[in-house]
């Protein structure tokens, strides 16, 4: 058998082929194009790759055209954690040497000596890699609009606290339309306090306000007009400068989460798995579209809930050395799904009688919050696991018997 390992960079990528006994078989230097894709096939095809029986490939990321390529029909794709690969450096030189065409040696021989140890990529279907491109991005710039609104605030406590006041009372704050629109008529508390009733009612209608105008515009209207302290005007001057750049980013930040919202709405309802995790309660179009981002749809990647239970950082690991053990919550798992959990835990409690039975009953043996959430979460994430793979539905009565009838 033939196993390869690639060390990729940014132009150029270096490809060395082994065979069963570790002996260097080939090796190549690649472009980072069209045309080193296909002398990268061309030297798999060389030494026996087929459709059928294709040739397993090591390489240090999951992403990228080059990727792409080697994923096409039923070749494993392994990525190696950056990490990991220096730990095998070690084993065939004592040197500590290092150089590129060596990486990819070692890269070959993992998968000849420890295949069985790491895992190859799922094979997702192309709706579902195309709902985690989406759903990613759209949590990404949920916590870059996020960021930047602290940026903002951190900013107006500095000159401006009557803006704070005025939007507290809103959903979202900084990053409603209204208080945006405000902000531009008025990036200074000094003509935040000479704007007029109109002007106030003008810009809540140009931020898509349809109900109580009349009555925000006064509210707001007093509270810019109210006795604050100011700083110097040639200052106050500048920090509105420079608050109206931190707008504009902002307003950037808004649009793209908007925009990439719409468009987890759009694609999600054509997966195959989106009736089966929407009927779990706390789980929205969003949410759910994150949770499958993460887990993927190929039925194959976990042998059962437990690693996945795993993979989430939901179940707990047990450290035990001599006399000594603990069990201690899971730092090594996947952040994104962790926090997809969490929320989903969260907004089970309302949605779910059991699933809130649950969480009290945990928390009344002595869990805190975040340890309750987490159990909710590693019982409800088995559920999901279970549900996924017989094809049914999510049903209250099954999932959540014993604390049904508590509840009852």
């Amino acid at each position: 058998m033939i196993y390869c390992g690639i060390d990729w960079a940014e132009r150029t990528h270096e490809v060395a082929l082994v065979n069963d006994a570790g002996a260097l078989v080939a090796k190549r230097h690649i472009t980072d194009d069209a045309a080193g894709y296909r002398l990268l096939l061309e030297l798999l095809a060389e030494h026996g790759d087929t459709e059928e029986n294709p040739i397993p490939v090591a390489i240090e990321t999951s992403r990228g055209l080059l990727v792409a390529v080697l994923r096409t029909g039923k070749r494993r794709v392994y990525a190696i954690n950056p990490l990991a690969a220096p730990r095998y450096r070690d084993r065939h030189s004592v040197s500590r040497k290092k150089s590129d065409p060596g990486d990819a040696l070692v890269l070959a021989n993992i998968l000849r000596t420890d295949m069985h140890a790491h895992r190859p990529l799922p094979q997702d279907s192309d709706l579902g890699r195309a709902i985690a491109v989406l759903a990613r991005a759209q949590q990404d710039a949920l916590w870059n609009r996020q960021q930047i609104a602290n940026q903002l605030r951190s900013l107006l406590r500095e000159y401006y606290p009557a803006a704070l006041e005025a939007f507290a009372t809103w959903t979202n704050g900084l990053c409603r339309p209204e208080a945006r629109e405000l902000l531009k008529a008025a990036p200074t508390p000094s003509r935040a306090a000479r704007l007029t009733r109109t002007q106030l009612q003008a810009a809540l209608k140009r931020a898509g306000r349809k109900r109580g105008i009349e009555v925000e515009a006064d509210r707001v209207r007093d509270v810019f007009r109210a006795e604050w302290a100011h700083q110097p005007p040639l200052v106050e001057e500048a920090l509105g400068k420079q608050m109206l750049a931190l707008l504009i980013q902002l307003e950037a930040a808004c649009t793209a989460a908007d925009q990439l919202a719409e468009a987890v709405e759009a694609a999600f309802p054509e997966h195959p798995d989106a009736e089966i995790l929407l009927s779990f309660p706390g789980l929205g179009i969003q949410l759910a579209a994150r949770i499958l981002a993460e887990i993927g749809d190929d039925r194959t990647r976990f042998a059962d809930a437990r690693g996945l239970k795993a993979y989430a950082g939901s179940s707990p690991i047990t450290r035990a050395s001599g006399k000594k053990s603990a069990i201690t919550r899971r730092w090594v798992k996947n952040d994104r799904l962790n926090h997809a959990g969490y929320l989903w835990a969260f907004a089970s409690l309302r949605a779910s009688a059991g699933a809130n039975a649950h969480y009290r009953r945990r928390h009344e043996h002595g869990d805190w919050h975040a340890a309750a959430q987490r159990n909710l979460f590693n019982r409800m994430i088995g559920q999901l696991y279970h549900c996924v793979q017989h094809r049914k539905l999510f049903d209250e009565h099954t999932a959540f018997p014993t604390e049904l009838a508590a509840a009852a």
